[in-house]
């Protein structure tokens, strides 16, 4: 490897040799590290090495070289020279020698240089080279290295008067420069050459040599004939590649601008379509997989190119070989050695809305994995868990609180819980509210801005509380206000409005059963009563494994002195920091606060009801409304649904709603909360309706018709408004709306009410603008004399009275088949289908029955209808 390699090959018939070739050739074997037991080797790959088999340098003058395709053990390589000779030799001693090919010469009439030599794939005898102009001779050569080897000639070398006996079997191309020249690889004798700079030739030998084809363009170098493609042609001409059909040869089918100039192009021989080209002084090859490549580039097959690059550790190669048989495997050679590469395949992967997900494999398979795989449970992927959901009937159970426990989410269950205590606190009176049945703790403070608030002033009465069970004369500055006591029963305390204390006692004895003795100390210290966290305390040592620390705790908090400057408090500041719990953290932080509780408020570790709970207790008016806007803006920028608590259904509330769908992508629960909590102008809010739309939009692209139509229904309900008529049933003959003259007709008055004297059931079987008959039941043959979907019936009692409107029975409506378009009751065609797959009419051969797959909820599996909404609206009601 000591001179420098300009060119690289791999050798046709040879899967593990190939040939460099600049001042000297070289013959190398490829075998994997594993096996290799040789000193002197060079690495060429991670798991591939080069030995180095034999060295011909008995040319000096190289131009351009191609290896024999004749299957046998030895390399004959034919050599094209400076002088225009093309040399037939080989490395060493072989079996060509004893046929009398080795050393064979083949030489023009006028000497000058040889461009380019090709062996034919085919007859592999025949050799074809192609040299620069001379005015008086041929410059495409083809020759037969078999013919003038008669007999004993065989046995020995060609002397010089013997050479130049040989002459070429067929000439073309007088006073003419090749460029370069490729054979079609299923034509025995036709080939393609760029001569002139100007021109690519189809040239056929079959007969005599003749020009089939010529196209004029200056991309005659690097001509290549599609392996796989007999009809596709690539050649290049400085920073253009260019794609050919010989079918329609004006003009190129496809043109590849690089941004360099291009060195070598090579269609891949292992992969269908797929070219290689290569710039100078670029580090990397350029892959083109070429799509729908057809004649002339037309409409029906216009082309195009999947462009990609890549870069194995090489440094500017100078040229590249495929490998003719191992699939996308290339050598590259550059000035600082070999690389022996293999392209990773292209990946093709698609990912259903159903969470399928299928991909290539090896070019010969395709992977799939579906939703119920192990790795979407290790991806935690929200999609799963929102079809889970939606499967489940998330968020559409009738008592908020329910939807809590299928979230499967600790903060969404609170926020569902809570969405119900505020519903109950605002319909039982406790906080009264018109519009908004979820107000946040802002919200009834008047601290959010909206008309009629406060504008950040509250008006609190300040209280005086002793620590009544512990007998001292200690007292605690409490504030109180009506406002703030309904903030404190959105946090879930309640309080006695005489004594000021806490007298819900089943929130406590809830939290201690749920193991929250922490949780259940703190509340009751923050409300003054020392004695009973103490209890507490000790009540959950005996239950719980930190039972040795809630003992210290309890005795800690028995030592409590208000005195400021006690030993105590002293050693509680110290130790409180080493406590894990966050709410024993929070116990002594108020216990040895001085007028400021900001350890407390900051204590992230406590759930935000509390926080605020403690707030609205300890915190003056203009520090509580500080603090409130603080948290609002904290746990928004965090998409924490926490903050719920103190936005409520507001515009606050949607912006938070949003920085956590941001967050998590969980569209379903922004979406139902949307439509169970807000208001119906807050449910206008575009951003909701961005919400509402995409899960929709979810929801039919996973087929869960039956979700949609729940979530549509509950989502109506929240607005009271009745859904715009989408389906209208008209004429075939004149296209007029026959659902828009019964409507027109239904509003009518007659001189003894509406309808005058029509009958209790109004039929129609023909329509009222053309008069042409309706369509007939394909069962019956009868017209479809009812109008489906509403019928107005008169009363008997008083002619004067509104005629009521209700509902035509199903089995009148009128069902067709989306496809064949045949039809006709549906109560007929229900009957028809439960014994038949095929359609009831006579000459019609469409099945119906099997069209829908999918469909398996109705007696009537596969048939599709389509139901005529002739009112506003519809309801289904089936078991």
């Amino acid at each position: 490897m000591s001179s420098i390699k300009l060119d690289v090959q791999w050798s046709p018939v040879h899967a593990n040799k190939f040939i460099t070739w600049g001042t000297e050739i070289c013959l190398y074997e490829v075998i994997q590290v594993k096996d290799n037991n040789r000193q002197l080797y060079t690495k060429i790959s991670d798991c591939t090495v080069a030995h180095l088999l034999a060295t011909n340098t008995n040319h000096h003058y190289v131009k351009c070289i191609d290896i024999y395709p004749q299957l046998e053990p030895d390399i004959l390589l034919a050599v094209g020279q400076a002088n225009g000779k093309v040399v037939l030799t080989t490395f060493g001693p072989t079996i060509f020698d004893s046929q009398g090919l080795s050393g064979r010469e083949l030489v023009p009439k006028h000497a000058r240089q040889c461009n380019t030599v090709a062996w034919n794939p085919i007859d592999t005898n025949l050799i074809v080279s192609g040299l620069d102009k001379h005015s008086k001779d041929h410059s495409i050569l083809l020759w037969d290295i078999n013919k003038g080897l008669q007999g004993s000639e065989r046995l020995h070398h060609h002397n010089a008067a013997q050479t130049d006996s040989v002459r070429p079997i067929a000439e073309v191309g007088v006073s003419e420069t090749v460029h370069s020249i490729a054979w079609f690889k299923h034509e025995q004798k036709c080939m393609v050459v760029g001569a002139n700079n100007k021109q690519l030739k189809i040239i056929d030998f079959r007969d005599s040599a003749k020009v089939i084809n010529t196209a004029a363009t200056k991309a005659v170098y690097n001509v290549s004939v599609n392996p796989h493609n007999n009809y596709h042609l690539v050649s290049s001409i400085d920073n253009q590649v260019t794609i050919w059909d010989t079918r329609c040869f004006e003009k190129p089918v496809l043109t590849l601008s690089q941004n360099r100039q291009i060195t070598k192009v090579l269609w891949c021989p292992t992969r269908h379509n797929l070219l290689g080209a290569l710039q100078k002084d670029s580090v990397t090859l350029h892959l083109y997989d070429i799509q729908h490549c057809g004649i002339g580039g037309g409409e029906d097959t216009e082309p195009g190119a999947l462009e990609r690059t890549v870069a194995p550790p090489w440094h500017s190669p100078v040229s590249f070989s495929w490998h003719p048989t191992h699939v996308n495997r290339l050598l590259a050679i550059s000035q600082q050695g070999l690389t022996d590469y293999t392209v990773c395949e292209r990946i093709t992967v698609n990912w259903s809305t159903r969470s399928h997900l299928a991909w290539n494999h090896a070019s010969k398979s395709f992977k799939y994995i579906c939703s119920n795989d192990n790795i979407y449970k290790a991806l935690d992927d929200i999609s799963i868990l929102t079809k889970t959901r939606a499967t489940s009937e998330y968020g559409l159970l009738p008592e908020l609180a329910q939807n809590g426990e299928l979230a499967e989410n600790d903060t969404l269950k609170n926020l569902w819980q809570w969405l119900y205590l505020s519903r109950y606190l605002v319909e039982d009176g406790t906080i009264p509210s018109t519009d908004n049945k979820h107000p946040g703790v802002r919200t009834v403070l008047k601290l959010d801005g909206q008309q009629g608030s406060n504008n950040g002033f509250l008006k609190s009465e300040l209280i005086h509380r002793p620590w009544s069970d512990i007998g001292s004369n200690h007292t605690a500055k409490i504030y109180r206000s009506s406002d703030r006591d309904k903030g404190l029963l959105l946090c879930g305390w309640r309080f006695d409005k005489d004594t000021n204390t806490l007298y819900d006692s089943l929130f406590l004895e809830r939290l201690e059963r749920e193991g929250a003795y922490p949780r259940a100390a703190a509340i009751a210290v923050f409300n003054l009563c020392l004695r009973q966290a103490i209890e507490i305390l000790n009540r959950g040592a005996s239950k719980m494994s930190m039972s040795t620390n809630l003992n210290i705790v309890a005795m800690a908090l028995s030592g409590f002195s208000e005195d400021r400057n006690s030993m105590w408090r002293e050693s509680c500041l110290k130790c409180r920091s080493q406590l894990s719990d966050p709410y024993l953290r929070a116990t002594f932080a108020f216990l040895t606060a001085d007028d400021s509780y900001e350890n407390v408020l900051n204590e992230s570790g406590m759930a935000v009801e509390d926080r605020v709970a403690f707030a609205l207790m300890f915190l003056s008016d203009n520090k509580l409304s500080e603090y409130l806007k603080k948290l609002t803006q904290k746990l928004t920028d965090e998409g924490n649904l926490a903050g719920f608590l103190l936005t409520g259904a507001s515009l606050e509330g949607i912006q938070l709603l949003n920085r956590y769908l941001e967050i998590s992508g969980d569209v379903q629960s922004c979406s139902l909360i949307a439509i169970r909590a807000f208001t119906p102008k807050l449910l206008q809010e575009n951003q909701v309706q961005v919400w509402i739309t995409s899960y929709r939009n979810l929801l039919n692209a996973w087929k869960m018709w039956t979700q949609r139509a729940h979530f549509d229904i509950a989502m109506r309900s929240s607005t009271n408004e009745k859904p715009s008529q989408q389906i209208y049933v008209s004429c075939n003959f004149c296209g007029k709306s026959i659902s828009a003259f019964m409507q027109g007709l239904s509003r009518a008055r007659g001189p003894f009410g509406r309808l005058g004297s029509t009958p209790n059931k109004l039929k129609m079987s023909s329509c009222p603008n053309c008069r042409k008959p309706l369509p007939r039941c394909a069962i019956c043959l009868m017209h479809m004399g009812t109008v489906s979907g509403l019928q107005m019936t008169t009363s008997n009692i008083n002619r004067s009275e509104e005629c009521d409107n209700k509902l035509t029975e199903f089995s009148n409506w009128f069902t067709w088949c989306q496809t064949c378009r045949h039809g006709g009751h549906a109560d007929h065609i229900t009957h028809w289908f439960r014994q038949h797959s095929e359609c009831p009419v006579t000459s019609c051969t469409c099945r119906c029955f099997s069209l829908d797959a999918s469909c398996k909820i109705t007696v009537v599996l596969g048939f599709q209808f389509e139901c005529i909404f002739l009112g506003n609206s519809m309801n289904v009601k089936g078991k």
